[in-house]
């Protein structure tokens, strides 16, 4: 403990009073893009969706909802948000006579799920950097 706050009173802000908090972590949120923390992506069900679809080119709602072990209504109001932001497309379709949802992430979102494992990423480094 005594180690740790040796560490926080060595990082100091540009006018010279030291900071507190994350941001005493050295590399925590070093650059524009971590700074833009995305928290759009960092709630647990749309974090599920996005993650779901980097790994697999689509996803039906159906597939989704039972992944996620969420609700329809819960599922629905995520997906739309993203789909909104633009970082996922939907395709809605029929098999016969039933409905059929399919969503895809877009590049856009892609680049936002980095962004913001890339953010975690940095955050876990300078965590465990303090520990040591």
């Amino acid at each position: 403990m005594a180690k740790r706050q040796a560490t926080h009173n060595r990082a100091k802000r540009s006018d010279g009073r030291p900071k507190e908090g994350l941001e005493s972590l050295s590399g925590y949120m070093a650059d524009a893009a971590a700074r833009d923390f995305d928290r759009l992506v960092y709630e647990r069900v749309r974090l599920g969706i996005m993650s779901a679809l980097a790994v697999n080119s689509a996803l039906s709602f159906t597939d989704l909802r039972q992944l996620l072990r969420t609700t329809d209504g819960n599922l629905s109001v995520h997906a739309r948000k993203l789909e909104d932001a633009g970082y996922i497309a939907c395709e809605k379709s029929f098999a016969g006579r039933v409905p059929r949802t399919e969503f895809e992430l877009t590049t856009k979102g892609r680049q936002a799920l980095e962004r913001y494992l890339d953010h975690m990423e940095a955050l876990i480094r300078a965590t465990r950097q303090e520990q040591v």
